[in-house]
């Protein structure tokens, strides 16, 4: 199971530093046309501030573990991404948009695995 953790783990890893980093790099208006038509509902302060949490949340999910400094941040930071994830869920559910809402589902149940693995009963 440790394998699978770590597998999980880094895959989450890979594709929320590239969500956090394209919305700290592009304004609203450019993720929208990008297809992230609810960014310009948020405005850039908090798309910012969502990026930067997804870049956090790749680096915990990875770098404690690994350099065995407080590993228990990398199920913090999984916790933090099912929470995302569910607001997520409710943005795209009040707009509509099923195909993000089955993406979103997806990633919570990951990073919800790697939550459990990192914090459950028989955490490694």
């Amino acid at each position: 199971m440790g394998i699978v953790l770590w597998v999980v783990a880094g895959l989450l890893a890979l594709v929320f530093a590239a969500a956090g980093a394209m919305k700290l790099a592009r304004t609203p208006e450019q993720l929208a046309e990008a297809g992230l038509g609810w960014a310009r509902d948020f405005g850039t302060g908090p798309v910012k501030a969502i990026g930067a949490l997804e870049v956090l949340a790749a680096v915990g999910l990875v770098v404690p573990p690994l350099v065995g400094v407080a590993p228990v941040l990398a199920g913090a930071a999984a916790v933090g991404l099912v929470l995302m994830m569910a607001g997520a869920i409710v943005v795209h559910a009040r707009r509509s948009e099923v195909p993000l809402i089955a993406v979103n589902a997806v990633l919570l149940a990951l990073a919800a695995l790697v939550a459990w693995g990192r914090l459950g009963p028989y955490a490694f």
